[in-house]
C-alpha cells in the first residue's frame, strides 16, 4: 500500500494509491471511507489517520478491498496516479530524528576531516534531532543559507511510525513502523564544519530543509527494506548508489535506543543516515544554485526531487 498527502483545492488531503478499472489514481481517503464504508469523520490528514488506525491500517485495507479493480462511485475525489501535486507524506511530523547507521558513510565522511570512527559508534545507534518544521515535499525549491559554499544532499531512507512507542523492545519498535519513504537530509557543509567544532552537533548546517517522500510504502508491499538499492542523480547524472542492507544497525535497535525513556507518536519520522557514498562530502563534489537532485528508490519508492536555491 502507498500513502501520500495531496495538495488540493481543499487543502492537504491524505490519499491512498489505488488500481481501479480505468487506471491508477490517488484516492481521497476521508471522502472514500465516508462514502463507501458509511459513517463520517474519517481523518483527512495522514498523521491523524495513523493515530486512529495504527500500523495495521484496517479501515484503509477494508476500503481498498472494496474499490481496487472496480469502477469508482461517481463523485469521489481522485488525482492522477502520475502527476498529482504531492507534498511530503507527513508534512508536519511531531519529531524528526536522523541516525548515522552506515559504516561506509561514517568512515568516508570522517576521513575527510582526518578522523577515524570512534569506538562508541559501534556501541550506540546515535542520532541527532533535526527541524521537523522544515520538511519539504517532492519537487520543492530547497533554499540554502546565504553564503554557503558547499551545498550537499544526503541519500537516505526514512521510517514512519504508525503507533506510539516508549521504552519498546527492538521487535516492538520495528512492528510500530507503518512504512518507509525516501529522505534527503540537505546539508550546508561549510556552516556545519564550523559549528560542529563546538561539539553540539550539526545544528545550522542541517535545520533549514529536509525533503521527504514522495509517498510512504507499507511493509507488505515493500518487503525487506534491506533489499533496496537507492541512487542519487544531479542534473540527470548519477552521483551515488548504495544498498540499504549495508546498514550497521537494525531499524528496531535504532528506534528502541531513541525511545528509551522517550515517547514518540504516530507520524514521527526517523532517517537512516546516509548510505555509503551517498553525499557530495564523500565524493568531494558539491551542488550549485539551480541543480536538480533526484533520489531514486525504484518503482516502489519512486523519485524524490528537489532544486537547489541559494539565499541571496
Amino acid at each position: 500500500m502507498r500513502l501520500a498527502t495531496v495538495r488540493s483545492s481543499r487543502g492537504l488531503r491524505a490519499a491512498v494509491w489505488c488500481r481501479v478499472a480505468d487506471g491508477e489514481v490517488w484516492l481521497d481517503l476521508a471522502e472514500a471511507a465516508d462514502h463507501v464504508l458509511g459513517g463520517s469523520g474519517f481523518p483527512s490528514e495522514l498523521r491523524e489517520v495513523l493515530r486512529r488506525e495504527g500500523p495495521g491500517l484496517s479501515t484503509v485495507r477494508q476500503l481498498m478491498g472494496e474499490l481496487e479493480g472496480t469502477e469508482l462511485p461517481d463523485g469521489l475525489a481522485t488525482w492522477p496516479g502520475h502527476g498529482a501535486r504531492l507534498t511530503a507524506p507527513i508534512p508536519s511530523p511531531g519529531a524528526f530524528l536522523d541516525f548515522y547507521a552506515f559504516e561506509e558513510h561514517v568512515r568516508g565522511a570522517r576521513a575527510r576531516r582526518g578522523l577515524d570512527i570512534v569506538p562508541e559508534w559501534y556501541r550506540y545507534p546515535v542520532y541527532y534531532r533535526s527541524n521537523q518544521r522544515a520538511i519539504l515535499g517532492p519537487d520543492a525549491d530547497v533554499v540554502f543559507p546565504a553564503g554557503e559554499t558547499r551545498m550537499d544532499f544526503e541519500l537516505e531512507l526514512a521510517a514512519v511510525l504508525g503507533t506510539s512507542i516508549e521504552d519498546p523492545t527492538p521487535d516492538e519498535a520495528e512492528a510500530a513502523i507503518v512504512g518507509w519513504c525516501l529522505l534527503n537530509d540537505w546539508s550546508a557543509r561549510a556552516i556545519q564544519a564550523e559549528t560542529m567544532k563546538v561539539g553540539l552537533g550539526p545544528n545550522k548546517g542541517k535545520d533549514f530543509a529536509t525533503s521527504l517522500g514522495p509517498w510512504i510504502v507499507t511493509p507488505d508491499e515493500l518487503g525487506d527494506p534491506g533489499e533496496l538499492e537507492l541512487a542519487a542523480r544531479v542534473n540527470g547524472e548519477e552521483w551515488s548508489r548504495g544498498r540499504v542492507g549495508a546498514m550497521h544497525w537494525r531499524w528496531g535497535d535504532m528506534l528502541a535506543f531513541a525511545a528509551e525513556g522517550v515517547r514518540f507518536e504516530p507520524g514521527d519520522v526517523f532517517g537512516s543516515g546516509t548510505v555509503g557514498g551517498g553525499c557530495g562530502l564523500e565524493l568531494d563534489r558539491f551542488l550549485a544554485d539551480g541543480d536538480r537532485v533526484e533520489l531514486d528508490g525504484g518503482p516502489l519508492l519512486g523519485v524524490l526531487a528537489g532544486t537547489v536555491r541559494q539565499r541571496r
